[in-house]
């Protein structure tokens, strides 16, 4: 017969080894980010959700069950192989607008939400009314906040000067990057290294340069964020304008990253021929049959499968200028969730000077 004592350290023993299964169970390897710029119902309709949205946006994260953590740590724990809560979620603001602290820093702060602000430095130095102060920053990062680095004009990144060089180019995206990290660092007293490129632009050259500089950076296409990520090219979810609505906002945040072992973007600026991505996938059974992927002002792109893992997704044809996706979606096996991914390709107009290099 077992004594009590050994009797009692085996149950805890059991249950310690029960929590545990529960505890890996729980846990995530992903994280979906949320994007907002504007919460207002006065600003811009298409980079705004008004104090009601959000505030309904934030409920919901709350009711569900998400565990809002921080950007940062979360990108860390990533990289480093350490799970991240069941239902993880991050949410990030872009441009530093001032109506962030007005209207949506008091719903964050009244749910203990922490948050990251991509700031363009520009405005908050010359003392704009609309944008952010550093004083409001001190305040907000008591509460959770977190600013980063959206560079000091907010310029395309990968637009050239009339007249300018390649390498006087670079030099000048580099001072944007900088002169951010100096001024984090001066008002703050320190940078998180996360950045989030002005209008979602940036190509090969760029991205080595925040690697060099030991920078965390995001686009703005969609998706989720994994151990797999390109960590100089992260995707998010836009939450704003017409991606406000909470159908489809809960759609993204149950979302699971896609299960690629490579991918392949053909295209390029010119924007002669439809663009076109190979897909290559890990081994494991998926519900390929479910594949869709979706071109943005185009419809449905055409899929051909190269082998039983491998698909080219090819536009209906050329875009037009500006900014334009390939968005991939395929349910789990439970049909509960979707795997996402999404690329971004730029068509420049006639009068715009871009870098040769493919973004």
């Amino acid at each position: 017969m077992l004594s009590k004592f050994r009797y009692g350290v085996m149950r805890c023993g059991l249950l310690v080894g029960a929590l545990g299964v529960s505890v890996m169970a729980q846990a995530q390897d992903f994280i979906p980010v949320l994007q907002y710029h504007h919460v207002s119902s006065t600003s811009p309709k298409s980079t705004s959700v008004t104090p009601e949205q959000f505030t309904e946006h934030m409920d919901y994260l709350q009711t569900a069950g998400f565990k809002v953590i921080d950007l940062k740590t979360a990108l860390e724990d990533l990289k480093a192989n350490k799970p991240l809560p069941e239902k993880a979620v991050a949410i990030t603001f872009d441009d530093a607008y001032r109506n962030i602290y007005k209207a949506g820093f008091p719903i964050l702060k009244e749910r203990h939400f922490p948050f990251t602000v991509f700031i363009n430095t520009e405005p908050v130095e010359r003392n704009s009314r609309s944008f952010l102060t550093w004083q409001q920053m001190k305040e907000m990062e008591e509460f959770g906040g977190v600013f980063a680095n959206h560079t000091i004009s907010h310029p395309y990144m990968l637009r050239k000067l009339e007249g300018e060089t390649d390498v006087a180019w670079l030099k000048r995206m580099e001072n944007e990057v900088d002169t951010v990290e100096a001024l984090l660092n001066e008002h703050l007293g320190h940078s998180p290294k996360m950045l989030a490129y002005p209008y979602g632009e940036s190509d090969h050259t760029i991205r080595d340069m925040m690697a060099e500089k030991g920078i965390m950076a995001f686009g703005q296409q969609s998706g989720v964020v994994s151990a797999d990520s390109d960590f100089e090219n992260l995707p998010r979810f836009p939450a704003s304008g017409a991606y406000a609505k909470l159908s489809t906002l809960k759609t993204k945040l149950n979302s699971q990253p896609m299960p690629l072992l490579n991918v392949e973007a053909g295209g390029d600026f010119a924007g002669a021929d439809p663009v076109s991505i190979r897909l290559t996938f890990k081994e494991g059974k998926y519900r390929f049959k479910d594949l869709a992927c979706y071109v943005s002002g185009q419809g449905k792109a055409a899929l051909e499968w190269a082998s039983d893992h491998e698909v080219v997704a090819t536009a209906p044809k050329a875009f037009g200028t500006g900014r334009g996706r390939i968005n991939c979606t395929m349910p789990d096996r439970t049909g509960r969730s979707y795997y996402w991914y999404s690329n971004v390709w730029i068509r420049a107009a006639a009068d715009q000077n871009y870098v040769s290099e493919k973004s």
